[in-house]
């Protein structure tokens, strides 16, 4: 898969879920960039914002998207971790 097509994957994911990717198309490019090389290195689309410790207990739950709408900061910031996907304004 080539960035194009996961971004457009996670915006069908986005809008069939009530959110939106981030309007700024430089943290999204940035994010895909680190979840490819993630996936290159590691065999996984790991989050490149969060840390692994190389348990594939722990990877799993890196993988993106995450279940983002769990952590605090889906519900105090409005956006996931590493700021990916925002709540519709």
């Amino acid at each position: 898969m080539n960035k194009e097509q996961l971004i457009k994957v996670w915006k069908m994911f986005a809008e069939k879920n009530n959110f939106q990717l981030n309007p700024d198309n430089s943290m999204v490019d940035m994010v895909a960039d680190g979840v490819l090389n993630n996936e290159k290195k590691h065999g996984m689309k790991l989050c490149p914002c969060r840390l692994r410790d190389g348990t594939r207990e722990r990877d799993l739950e890196l993988l993106c998207p995450c279940n983002f709408k769990t952590h605090k900061t889906w519900e105090e910031k409005g956006m996931c971790h590493c700021g990916l996907f925002v709540k519709k304004e």
